[in-house]
């Protein structure tokens, strides 16, 4: 062993003060790896840029909508506020993000995504649509019993929305798992490392160790994995089939026909956001009518319907 004499003249080993400063060493670096780890793990960087992205997808598609408005007509006041309605129901679903407040990352239960104002969804329990048999087999603005039958049919399709919400669920308790396993691991590391050289070094040698590998997989499983940003997919596609369903008994719900958007263009405008035809929007509503009467499983569903 080495020594060395002090100002005193006392003997100090070397590895004495070696083992002092590599405990120092190790036991700041885990306790700092461990706080950069719950900030990172408070941010979920991978969630928040999915709901920028989106919050971004989302205003540019009102901001085309204004300006389709100032093309086509000078605006009314039901225009100016129906935008305002949304731009704010936006700012609440997404609001910016480290500034203001942020999207709760780790809600007790996984809920779809909501963008829109809730008086389109009020509207649905309002003026229950009674339909007049003269109407029945005659057209008038597009609309005809064919197409309403469709449309009810699609929305039963779309209320198939289980998946997203069972794999939600899972892809938010995995994120809490690994959230607060990775800290937790890391904290035990930092505490471990600073037993080292004690009668117990070997174990805390052991421990420091192999809580450090596991923090750093579970870490890598976390942010890697992307997992915030799958959990911000399923609740974004889970409320993109909400606002569609509202949509549909919205306009099914009204009971002046003429006073509907055209059933021909309405039908349309609903296969393409499904990334459908017309012809292939028509096939589901069938299949869903057929395993409804004889009791089969549809084998589209809203999952399917992309």
């Amino acid at each position: 062993m080495i020594y060395y004499k002090n100002k005193c003249g006392k003997r100090r080993s070397f590895a004495k003060h070696s083992l002092l400063a590599l405990k120092l060493s190790s036991t700041l670096l885990f306790s700092a790896a461990a706080g950069m780890m719950v900030m990172v793990n408070k941010i979920q960087p991978s969630q928040l840029a999915e709901e920028q992205r989106n919050a971004t997808r989302l205003f540019k598609k009102i901001q085309r909508e204004i300006q389709t408005v100032l093309a086509l007509r000078f605006p009314s006041e039901a225009d100016v506020k129906e935008a305002m309605e949304k731009v704010l129901a936006l700012d609440r679903a997404y609001p910016l993000p480290l500034l203001g407040k942020m999207i709760e990352k780790f809600p007790k239960t996984f809920e779809p995504a909501v963008w829109w104002p809730s008086n389109q969804s009020q509207a649905n329990n309002k003026n229950a649509y009674k339909r007049e048999q003269s109407s029945m087999n005659t057209e008038k603005n597009g609309w005809g019993e064919d197409l309403e039958v469709e449309m009810r049919e699609i929305i039963g399709v779309l209320k198939d929305t289980e998946d997203y919400m069972r794999l939600g669920n899972l892809a938010l308790k995995i994120n809490k798992i690994l959230a607060i396993s990775g800290p937790l691991l890391t904290g035990i590391a930092a505490v471990g490392s600073a037993f080292v050289g004690s009668p117990h070094g070997s174990w805390a040698a052991v421990i420091t160790v192999a809580a450090g590998a596991l923090a750093t997989t579970v870490n890598t499983l976390e942010h890697g994995g992307q997992v915030g940003m799958v959990l911000e997919m399923y609740r974004n596609c889970a409320g993109f089939f909400t606002l569609l369903e509202e949509s549909i008994e919205t306009t099914l719900n009204a009971s002046d026909v003429e006073k509907r958007e055209n059933g021909e263009m309405f039908e349309q405008k609903i296969a393409l956001l499904l990334g459908r035809s017309t012809s292939q929007l028509r096939n589901i509503a069938k299949k869903s009518s057929h395993s409804r009467i004889y009791g089969t499983e549809v084998e589209e569903f809203a999952s399917k319907l992309f």
